[in-house]
């Protein structure tokens, strides 16, 4: 197993001296089944409530009276399901005002998920001859050009616990390798921890990775200096953690009431904070700088344990669809949960101390979003969309950015892929950059 970068070793003192930053990262948080948008955008609290529009597609919804925006920029005001980012205003930007190209010929959530980072609707691609899922997904495309410095070109995590298919896979994947060539996301945080850590080959011969890796610190804390003592105790206190609390949902899975599935009563804080913390720890060893992380999949219809939130599993999607009079508190009361998680990688991110003594989240791009607009109504405009991170300084954050109305997300796409060093002029059907995002 690697090890954080250390300031004391030859290596770290021959980088230092050079004045290397450290590498950039770049994280898509993807949340499914839309959001309460009357509780995300500002200035929507007491609008009216969207009518549920149902069926295979979302044609209806471009019928329907849209807000259109006042472009500009302006200052950050928490709306209330982003209370949990209270502590990370300066950290955060918002931006409203990105569509997702839409056609008919596929499931809106399915297209949702699967069309995230591809910015191509499925009909799109067969007007342009490419077959659905159509072409390689952002975070492969930028994998290509910044991956030679890392044993993953990008690493993808899920959060869905069950086993069991509940829907097709486009449902539950965001990445594509290119055409009908999903890049599986990692849902098991032993699989995922197996992954990063250890081979077969050993894996049967150590109880812990971190047992191996400890009798190496030790022999390596006479030659580090204090400083560089104290962040291998971190890390590996990060390790011993995330080891303790696996070993904790795995009893408690096994032990689970057999007429139950184990999987519905996997705390969903529990188990996404665990599969964050794994994507750090890959991040901190040079595994890999780009990630993928769903936070849960699309419809599913699939009953969840939001610990803290609801006594007894729950059905996010049915609730999506269930939000007359107060029913969309219930939902919102997910959507914080959601944003909690996010909220949560942040904190740990501006702990994690880097090379050059930043923090990784200074050094990141973090993205939070989702494919639809509104889960009420399968909107597929006026999308979700939180970026963190500063980008070693190209992002100036603490804003409130509203896009024109109608501003293709694959826009964002371009921005992102430019500040992480390609040089490209579109993605997918972009116009153009967010010039407003670049400081």
């Amino acid at each position: 197993m690697a090890l954080p970068f250390l300031h004391s070793t030859p290596e770290a003192m021959a980088v230092a001296k050079q004045g290397q930053k450290p590498d950039k990262k770049l994280v898509f948080m993807y949340i499914p089944n839309g959001i309460v948008r009357r509780c995300f955008f500002p200035g929507e609290q007491e609008g009216t409530l969207p009518g549920f529009v149902g069926g295979f597609n979302a044609d209806k919804t471009k019928n329907q009276k849209r807000k259109q925006n006042e472009p500009g920029i302006y200052p950050l005001e928490l709306t209330s399901t982003m209370q949990p980012l209270k502590d990370h205003t300066k950290d955060v930007t918002l931006i409203t005002g990105l569509d997702r190209t839409f056609k008919n010929g596929q499931d809106v959530h399915a297209q949702g998920a699967s069309c995230y980072l591809t910015s191509l609707s499925p009909v799109q691609a067969a007007e342009q001859g490419i077959r659905h899922p159509n072409g390689r997904s952002l975070d492969q495309v930028i994998g290509d050009k910044v991956g030679d410095k890392t044993a993953l070109n990008t690493l993808e995590i899920g959060c869905n616990g069950f086993r069991a298919p509940k829907e097709p896979i486009e449902f539950d994947n965001i990445s594509w390798y290119g055409p009908g060539e999903i890049a599986p996301s990692i849902r098991d945080p032993r699989k995922l921890y197996d992954r990063l850590f250890s081979k077969d080959s050993f894996r049967a011969h150590v109880a812990d990775v971190s047992d191996l890796v400890l009798a190496d610190a030790r022999s390596l804390s006479g030659k580090l200096s204090g400083e560089d003592r104290e962040t291998m105790d971190e890390f590996m206190t990060m390790v011993r953690d995330v080891e303790v609390r696996m070993a904790k949902l795995e009893k408690l899975m096994a032990n689970a009431d057999v007429k139950v599935p184990k999987t519905e009563i996997l705390p969903r804080g529990e188990y996404i904070r665990l599969q964050a913390d794994l994507m750090l720890l890959a991040f901190q060893m040079g595994i890999t700088n780009i990630a993928t992380f769903m936070i849960g999949p699309e419809r599913w219809d699939a009953t969840l344990m939001y610990e803290g939130v609801f006594d007894k599993p729950v059905q996010h999607h049915n609730m999506t669809h269930n939000q007359k009079g107060n029913g969309y508190l219930g939902v919102q009361k997910i959507d914080i949960f959601h944003m909690q998680q996010y909220a949560y990688l942040l904190k740990r991110m501006k702990e994690i101390k880097e090379s050059d003594g930043s923090t990784m989240l200074d050094n990141s791009l973090v993205t939070y979003g989702a494919a639809l607009g509104d889960g009420a109504t399968h909107q597929f405009y006026d999308l979700p969309m939180i970026v963190a991170g500063r980008g070693q300084g190209q992002i100036k954050q603490g804003r409130f950015i509203q896009q024109k109305s109608g501003t293709l997300n694959s826009n964002l796409w371009l921005t992102l892929a430019k500040l992480m060093g390609l040089e490209m002029d579109s993605f997918a059907d972009s116009h153009g950059v967010i010039s407003d995002l670049w400081t």
